[in-house]
């Protein structure tokens, strides 16, 4: 699902594979190249934090290409909970799929929105509620249990897989990106910034707007053009391939079992968003969420303990891919780690951040952030190494704290849904049976007009002096 046909006399885009063995053997070499460095961490809010005076060169530790070979093991160590909570909801989602019973309700709000029509506010709608989980919680990793959903709605109404997966993978994306309160990435970057925490939440607000508008207008045409032409879109031959596509025309009725088992289904989203919120859940409880509901599902459909098991390892196998590639993409920053050279490239930017001028050092800073999220696309442990740099730093260049968590923010959020080396997003990406070659194709025009968008953003921060300080 990952590799793409070749097509005579065309360009044959690579395999994911290919693509991040090729990260992999330029990290090794990097190693080699870049000096290796430290800086001591401290402890600080219950987390560990560099302390910017402390950077020291230490002894070169290269990661050879045997060494590299074996990150891979260690990286998919790291993610193992990512990568077993993705086959486990893997092969319950494909359990609760095999009923029908979600197929068949999709396709009766399909038709009924059709037939109102008022199909055309269905992605401003859902994109502004998952935007909504972006900025109260930083909504990323709790995408991947509606993913299928949206693909599936999306498709019964006539657009694409992409667009499905965009609206929850974009939609929350933008809210990250401007969020006031998630306590993951604006949270720990303002309490070690030393700012009042939801300080500039009016500000952050208004960008959203910005930012939000940006996306959902991207995606709101690309969508009403592959309606149009359904050839239009990058997925048009894989999507006629898929067993998930609904044909609205000869729709079944909804039997008492299918809503028994969509009762399930919605009861444990309901479950499932109370628990993360309220009861702070991850993504081990929510594995054993989508099992049990899978096995409550197969029960009332009277499955056989075979056939369960059968269907179960099917849904396993559509996705033993994708939980390879994010083990993979994670063994780029254990040799990164091995290699001592992350800090050395902290050090070496936030030097060259120091040169620039005042009046453009905002933007310096901002895209330091835009390419460190390549090399650490967690927003939480991106604003551990970061900040206790970049704030102090911006205090001698003019730039406020707060704009210094603006940009961090901004450069944090805006390419996780672009970088293999994002494991919620490759893993998304499985979900919906989209090779990442072909989303980057769709993508690239939208995170250049957030990346500008992103720019206006800081630079006003920086222009109206962002405050308290």
């Amino acid at each position: 699902m990952f590799g793409v046909k070749k097509r005579k006399g065309r360009f044959e885009a690579p395999h994911v594979f290919v693509i991040l063995f090729t990260l992999i053997i330029a990290a090794s070499i990097m190693t080699y190249l870049i000096p290796a460095g430290h800086f001591e961490r401290v402890e600080l809010g219950g987390r560990m934090v560099i302390d910017p005076e402390s950077f020291v060169y230490v002894e070169q530790t290269p990661v050879g290409i045997f060494a590299a070979l074996n990150c891979i093991t260690a990286g998919i160590g790291e993610v193992s909970e990512i990568i077993a909570f993705l086959l486990i909801m893997g092969g319950s989602f494909h359990v609760i799929q095999s009923t029908d019973a979600i197929k068949i309700g999709i396709g009766r709000i399909a038709v009924a929105g059709a037939k109102s029509g008022r199909d055309k506010f269905l992605i401003p709608v859902l994109m502004a509620a998952f935007a909504a989980g972006g900025v109260v919680f930083g909504m990323a990793e709790e995408t991947l249990p509606f993913i299928a959903i949206m693909v599936i709605l999306a498709m019964s109404m006539g657009f694409d897989s992409i667009t499905g997966a965009a609206i929850a993978l974009v939609g929350a994306c933008a809210g990250v990106s401007c969020s006031a309160m998630s306590p993951f990435t604006v949270g720990v970057a303002q309490t070690i910034a030393e700012l009042p925490l939801l300080s500039g939440w009016q500000f952050r607000m208004c960008s959203l707007v910005l930012m939000f508008t940006i996306a959902v207008t991207y995606i709101y045409r690309y969508a009403m053009k592959v309606r149009k032409n359904p050839e239009a879109s990058l997925m048009y031959e894989l999507d006629r391939e898929r067993s998930d596509i609904l044909n609205l025309e000869d729709l079944e009725e909804l039997t008492g079992r299918h809503k028994a088992v969509l009762a399930i289904f919605f009861g444990m989203m309901v479950i499932l968003v109370l628990g993360v919120m309220k009861w702070g859940w991850g993504i081990t409880q929510m594995s054993s969420l989508f099992l049990a509901a899978s096995i409550a599902s197969a029960a009332v459909f009277r499955m056989r303990f075979n056939q369960y098991a059968v269907t179960f390892a099917q849904g396993l196998e559509s996705l033993a891919v994708g939980a390879t590639v994010v083990g993979l993409s994670r063994a780029v920053l254990v040799i990164l780690t091995q290699g001592n050279i992350i800090d050395t490239i902290l050090f070496s930017s936030s030097s060259l951040l120091s040169q620039i001028p005042a009046a453009v050092s905002s933007l310096g800073i901002y895209l330091f952030q835009c390419l460190l999220n390549f090399l650490i696309p967690s927003g939480s442990g991106q604003a551990a190494v970061s900040i206790p740099i970049l704030a102090p730093l911006g205090d001698l260049i003019g730039v406020t704290r707060q704009t210094t968590v603006v940009a961090f923010q901004l450069g944090d959020a805006i390419s996780n849904i672009l970088t293999p080396t994002s494991g919620y997003f490759m893993a998304a990406l499985s979900l919906a049976n989209i090779p990442w070659e072909k989303w980057v194709k769709w993508i690239l025009p939208l995170i250049g007009l957030q990346y500008l968008g992103g720019a206006v953003v800081v630079m006003i921060a920086q222009f109206i002096h962002l405050g308290p300080f």
